[in-house]
């Protein structure tokens, strides 16, 4: 397991305000059991927080045919809805929430060449509400299959969330199952896949980024 790059500077000021709090209360509060409560829980959290930004090693299940999930979570959609910022057509949806103790890092889903990308400024709304899809904070990208099916996924910002990183730019060869970025804390992954696609997966299951196959391409 190694800790995701881009997490760095979050990580080391999490620790720096953490030691702080730990010098203020093993100086300050009083009595001295209580102290330790806060040095414990303040320990906690900065401990939580070095595996919330984990980069576990993964089996990777996917080709450019056999797509898998670009997150871990339970998914929350499964179902059939018009993409109409790229593709302009109705596709099979399939949407992964993201909880604060899943991994958070994000994987291509599909082998191929990325044919766009976009970031969206917005809201931080409920990141299970639908109308996340649209208002929220996002990012999307396309994939292109060497057989020419488009895949599209879209990085959704929660209530917490407030960065995303996406490694996606027009013209990267990918391949399905290596990393393509982090949403830090709560947030959704949405897929947006031909209508011919054989789904795998149902609303509530839980599915693992790299491993977890969602579906086969035809």
């Amino acid at each position: 397991m190694r800790i995701d790059k881009d997490s760095y500077g979050s990580l080391a000021l999490v620790f720096f305000l953490g030691a702080l709090a730990i010098w203020a209360s093993l100086r300050f509060v009083q009595p001295r059991f209580l102290a330790w409560v806060l040095t414990l829980i303040v320990w906690g959290f900065c401990t939580w927080q070095l595996f919330f930004f984990r980069i576990p090693r993964r089996f990777k299940a996917g080709s450019d045919k056999t797509i898998t999930s670009a997150a871990d979570g339970r998914v929350v959609i499964a179902d059939e809805a018009f993409e109409s910022e790229v593709l302009g057509r109705k596709c099979k949806r399939i949407c992964v929430y993201m909880n604060f103790f899943d991994v958070h890092a994000n994987y291509w889903p599909v082998t191929g060449e990325v044919t766009y990308y976009k970031y969206h400024p917005g809201k931080h709304l409920l990141a299970f509400k639908p109308k996340a899809s649209e208002d929220n904070e996002h990012t999307t990208t396309v994939i292109r299959t060497p057989d020419g099916k488009e895949v599209l996924f879209r990085q959704l910002a929660g209530t917490f969330a407030r960065r995303i990183v996406c490694y996606s730019k027009p013209g990267m060869q990918v391949v399905s199952g290596e990393q393509c970025g982090i949403i830090k804390f709560g947030s959704r992954l949405d897929m947006y896949l031909p209508l011919d696609t054989e789904i795998k997966v149902k609303v509530g299951d839980r599915v693992l980024a790299a491993e977890g196959i969602i579906a086969n391409l035809r």
